[in-house]
């Protein structure tokens, strides 16, 4: 089986982590391509066999970036911002995909969007989620996209912007103040995550479908921020803070 994909978010944590499990899947029958602003934050995919680095904008350069693919993954997101970076990125880019991809004749989109997504959610990460979810189900019903959505949990690895920054907290301050301490996650491991990107870009059955992604072990904060301070060696006590 050959295939080739478009990776929007290619040069990230994730990113690299499917780019490595694409090419363990299918060796020489894979073309990766992976557009990147600044060419230097591609290098850890950049030597890996079958794939394409190229300089470009995707906002601006989607339309040129998306034709001879047999698929698109999006992976794009940021964490923080105002609402204006919120709406720029999880919603008017799905929305700029759900016009170019009909235009190119490319059916096939994974988006990777949130657990928790949900129009009336506290944070503006999970409202904007939920935003650009909606775009592209509209888009699915008035033209032949091929959608099929993922929701992962907090996502942890080698390189992740969450246990490892607790853990170099724990490396510069005598105890670790904690808001929402006792909230449940079920990390999911960034291979697991890429692996399952592989298998519904393969799995004919994965079209239009919404699948939640999370880990076996369900951990409060507090929990993970311990064993992230155990792991790396240097241990605080948490102090858990009023809501």
């Amino acid at each position: 089986m050959s295939l080739s994909v478009l990776v929007l978010g290619g040069s990230g944590f994730v990113g690299r982590a499917l780019c490595e499990q694409l090419v363990r899947r299918f060796g020489a029958g894979v073309r990766i391509t992976v557009p990147t602003r600044r060419l230097r934050h591609a290098q850890a995919v950049k030597s890996l066999p079958g794939v394409t680095v190229v300089q470009a904008d995707v906002f601006r350069d989607l339309p040129a970036l998306v034709p001879g693919h047999d698929a698109v993954v999006n992976l794009i997101a940021i964490l923080q911002g105002s609402a204006a970076a919120f709406e720029h990125v999880h919603v008017e880019l799905p929305r700029r995909l759900a016009a170019a991809l009909p235009a190119a004749g490319v059916r096939r989109l994974v988006h990777v969007s949130a657990l928790g997504v949900d129009a009336q959610a506290p944070s503006r990460y999970l409202r904007s989620k939920a935003a650009g979810e909606a775009v592209l189900q509209v888009a699915t019903q008035t033209s032949a996209l091929d959608l099929t959505v993922l929701r992962p949990s907090l996502v942890v690895g080698a390189g992740d912007r969450s246990v490892n920054l607790f853990a170099a907290l724990q490396a510069s301050f005598p105890l670790m103040p904690l808001a929402g301490a006792n909230a449940q996650l079920q990390p999911v491991w960034v291979q697991d995550l890429a692996r399952a990107l592989v298998e519904v870009l393969v799995r004919r059955e994965a079209s239009g479908q919404t699948y939640e992604i999370a880990g076996p072990r369900v951990l409060t904060l507090a929990e993970l921020v311990r064993l992230a301070g155990q792991v790396a060696g240097h241990a605080r006590p948490v102090l858990p803070l009023p809501g």
